[in-house]
C-alpha cells in the first residue's frame, strides 16, 4: 500500500514510558517541552542548564531546565473475524480491516511504535495473535493473516478472552468489529482496557444500511448460521430496516460516550483522510 494510504494519530493525553516517540510524554527526559527549572546539583545535566535564569536566581544556584519528552505508545488491533465480518461486495468488511491494519502498519512504523494484534470469533484467535513489534512490514503480515483466515458463527464470546491478554495495559487499541452481537459483554471488556485509548472501528457494509431502492421479493442468507429466508421488500420494511441501523448506531454512541469514547463508522472503504480528523479532532 502506498504511503498516501497511511494516516495521521496522535493520543490526546500523556502516556508513560522511556522509548521517544512522537505522543505527548508523562515523563522527564530530552523532550522539548518545558517543565521548570531544578538546581544542577539536584539534576547534574550541564547540557540543560539555563545561563539567563540562573542569573536571575536569588539564591545564586546554576539552574538546568527540565522537559517533558515525547513517548512511543504500543498500538494493538483487537479484530473480529467472525462469519458475519465475510459479507461485503466488492470487499468484505474483514478485507476492509485488512485494508485499515496495512495503513496502520506503515503509520505506526514512521512514529516508532510497535504495532500488534489480536482476534476473536466465539473464541480468541490464539492462531492470529501477533506481539507488539516495530517492524515496517508488520501490518501487510497482519493484512494477510486476515484475508486468508476463516472465521466461526460467533457473539462476542471471544472478545473478552482477547481482551485479557491487554488488560491493565497502557497504549492504544482498534476494535475493529461489525458489533452484530449482543453489546452487554461490551461493558466488561472496556472495563479491562480502561487504561488504554480505545478507538473502536464499526466496520459496515453499505448493503446492510441501505436496502434497495426497489419493491419485491428479495433472497436473504444469515451469514452467521446459513439460513435462507425470502422477505417482500415494501415501502414500510424499508422504514423499519432504516430505524433498525438507527437505532443501533445509536446503541452503539450511547454506549461509547459513555465512557468517552467516539467510535469511528467505516462504510465500504476505509478513509485515512477521515480517521486523521478523528485524530485532530479527539487533540484539538
Amino acid at each position: 500500500m502506498s504511503t498516501s494510504r497511511e494516516f495521521h494519530y496522535r493520543l490526546p493525553r500523556r502516556s508513560g514510558g522511556w522509548r521517544p516517540g512522537s505522543h505527548p510524554g508523562s515523563s522527564l527526559g530530552a523532550g522539548q517541552e518545558f517543565v521548570s527549572h531544578v538546581s544542577l546539583y539536584d539534576r547534574p545535566d550541564p547540557r540543560r542548564l539555563d545561563l539567563r535564569a540562573s542569573l536571575r536566581e536569588v539564591r545564586g544556584d546554576w539552574l538546568v531546565r527540565v522537559n517533558r519528552q515525547r513517548v512511543s505508545v504500543p498500538v494493538h488491533l483487537i479484530a473480529d473475524v467472525s462469519t458475519s465480518m465475510s459479507f461485503g461486495a466488492p470487499k468484505s468488511k474483514l478485507q476492509v480491516v485488512a485494508d485499515f491494519v496495512t495503513a496502520l502498519g506503515q503509520s505506526a512504523f514512521r512514529v516508532g511504535d510497535a504495532l500488534g494484534m489480536l482476534a476473536f470469533d466465539a473464541h480468541e484467535r490464539r492462531d492470529l495473535f501477533v506481539p507488539a513489534l516495530l517492524s515496517r512490514g508488520v501490518g501487510e503480515v497482519m493484512a494477510s493473516m486476515l484475508t486468508d483466515c476463516e472465521g466461526t458463527a460467533g457473539s462476542g464470546e471471544g472478545l473478552e478472552e482477547a481482551a485479557l491478554y491487554l488488560a491493565g495495559r497502557h497504549g492504544l487499541i482498534f476494535l475493529a468489529s461489525d458489533f452484530h452481537w449482543p453489546l452487554d459483554r461490551l461493558d466488561g471488556v472496556l472495563d479491562l482496557l480502561a487504561h488504554s485509548y480505545i478507538v473502536p472501528l464499526v466496520i459496515w457494509d453499505p448493503a446492510e444500511i441501505q436496502p434497495p431502492k426497489r419493491d419485491g421479493l428479495m433472497p436473504l442468507r444469515d451469514v452467521e448460521s446459513g439460513r435462507r429466508s425470502t422477505v417482500w421488500l415494501r415501502p414500510s420494511m424499508r422504514t423499519r430496516w432504516h430505524e433498525a441501523v438507527e437505532r443501533r448506531r445509536t446503541e452503539l454512541n450511547s454506549l461509547f460516550s459513555a465512557r468517552g469514547i467516539r467510535p469511528f463508522y467505516v462504510s465500504g472503504e476505509f478513509d485515512n483522510e477521515a480517521l486523521s480528523h478523528y485524530f485532530f479532532e479527539a487533540t484539538a
